[in-house]
């Protein structure tokens, strides 16, 4: 019979933080907030050990579900800054910043200094019994705690853990809460020596606390930009407790503000330039507020309503595993970027009566490149009540077929280029061709405003309907009930959603 492999062990301390006035926390299985441990561990690891054991590596698709995608654990990595620390590790500070040519001149030397990183990573070893969408930790790559002492544990390492090279069955067992820049800056293979992390460690801490430490941590004492947070920790854009304390703006009218100025500034769009950006009066565009108000209504919300499951594709919860989508600001941009090009695009294309009685009576200059059937002032497409009713159909329907639309395995390296997010987006064909035939269907609607020359009365009557707030609503079911006559998957999940709203 084969020996067991036998496993590296660590001491650790035990630290028990526990007050009775905790019993009134509300504690919740549902909203990922299961009553934790009394306590956590202290102890200390190799740098190279403990990435290797979290798994901090370069984001990949291959294998299919990507770890990232796991309610966003694995957080946005700034390269720039890992870069920075590395550097800092290596020669200390002020050498760490000076250009190549005075590090090389030798008239430097005296600024070498140590480059210690003496506050804790902070992790949590998961609990082989909890689930993670996709897969568990396997019994061999699990972490096993002994206790020894009252205040003293023995933290027993997978079998036949190798060290910087090992690679786990399944799950990693171990998950990042803070730190993750400093672990990924001994991605390379040039330290020599030792260099030890001071570890804090939690055992099978459920995933919105998780969130909630890292708040805590990072935001709480004013350290980095809140909205920033929300891509490095995408499940805070649904923490209730931070909605409610915060307000929504400290990440969605933000987030929404950013948007606007993308779509604005990025000249391959068909909003280059023509969104009112100062709420100036006179302009025949729709002002920048208007635009702000719509996202934070659709794509940046939370939920529809607390009757309706249809929430925000960059705001809330989707899917089976109920995870929050983990795009960047980049990567919202250049979908919406690309999915208003393609309702340009089809409307442009379009040889239907409205679409020719808008182009054969336009006369704006400022129209520019853009169809007149979508951009005049007689194209509902460029008021208020169509950009929020685009905003809200497509944002719907994406939102139910997240799952079927695999948006979460959509990844980029570049976390600030949008044309670089625009370039890998758009060799999605699953996801752009999923916009091109809903395009395509929402181009067949009559677009003309109630002032559109050429309409009968009867049609004057019915687009009145859409002026108020009361507009929204009902245009937007409108199209719904348009979309709900295509062929699948279109017409599919325009019936899921007129059920979901309850239309």
């Amino acid at each position: 019979m084969a020996k067991k492999a036998s496993r590296k062990e660590i001491t650790a301390i035990k630290v028990t933080q526990w007050l009775s006035d905790w019993k009134k926390i509300e504690f919740s299985e549902e909203s990922f907030r299961r009553e934790p441990l009394p306590y956590f561990f202290i102890f200390k690891m190799a740098a190279s050990d403990l990435k290797a054991l979290s798994g901090i590596q370069k984001r990949t698709t291959d294998g299919g579900l990507p770890r990232s995608s796991d309610f966003g654990i694995q957080r946005l990595h700034d390269k720039k800054r890992s870069a920075l620390i590395n550097e800092f590790v290596k020669y200390g500070y002020p050498w760490s910043e000076l250009s190549e040519s005075k590090r090389a001149s030798g008239d430097f030397e005296d600024l070498r200094k140590p480059g210690w990183l003496p506050t804790s990573i902070v992790v949590n070893i998961l609990d082989p019994e909890v689930m993670r969408p996709g897969q568990t930790v396997s019994e061999n790559d699990r972490l096993l705690i002994k206790n020894e002492t009252e205040d003293f544990v023995k933290i027993l390492l997978p079998e036949g853990f190798s060290g910087r090279k090992w690679k786990p069955s399944a799950e990693y067992p171990i998950e990042v809460i803070d730190g993750q820049h400093r672990l990924w800056a001994f991605e390379n293979e040039d330290y020599s020596g030792n260099f030890e992390l001071p570890v804090v460690a939690f055992f099978g801490l459920d995933i919105s606390w998780q969130a909630y430490l890292f708040w805590t941590i990072n935001i709480k004492p004013v350290r980095i930009n809140a909205s920033l947070a929300f891509d490095l920790y995408p499940l805070l854009r649904t923490e209730d407790w931070l909605e409610k304390f915060e307000g929504p703006s400290i990440y969605r009218e933000t987030r929404a503000q950013e948007l606007v100025e993308a779509l604005w500034t990025y000249s391959e769009n068909p909003w280059f330039q023509r969104i009112n950006m100062l709420g100036e009066t006179g302009k025949p565009y729709v002002s920048q507020a208007a635009w702000v108000r719509s996202l934070v209504a659709t794509y940046i919300k939370p939920w529809e309503s607390r009757r309706s499951s249809v929430g925000g594709l960059f705001g809330a919860k989707l899917g089976k595993n109920q995870t929050v989508l983990p795009w960047n600001r980049t990567q919202q941009a250049a979908f919406l970027i690309i999915m208003w090009r393609s309702i340009e695009q089809a409307v442009a294309a379009s040889k239907a009566d409205w679409a020719k009685n808008l182009r054969n009576g336009a006369q704006e200059s400022y129209l520019l490149s853009v169809d007149a059937a979508f951009g005049s002032t007689n194209s509902l497409l460029n008021t208020d009540q169509g950009v929020r009713t685009i905003l809200n159909i497509t944002n719907d329907l994406f939102y139910i077929n997240s799952d079927f639309l695999k948006l979460s395995q959509w990844q980029i390296d570049s976390d600030n280029d949008i044309t670089v997010a625009v370039e890998s987006l758009e060799k999605n064909k699953t996801i752009v061709g999923f916009m091109e035939k809903l395009a395509t269907a929402l181009s067949k609607y009559d677009w003309r405003t109630s002032n559109a020359p050429g309409l009968s009365e009867d049609q004057r009557t019915l687009k009145l309907a859409f002026r108020g707030s009361g507009g929204y609503k009902e245009l937007r079911r409108q199209l719904l009930k348009l979309l709900v006559s295509e062929a699948e998957p279109i017409g599919r999940s325009a019936k899921e959603v007129m059920k979901a709203l309850g239309y």
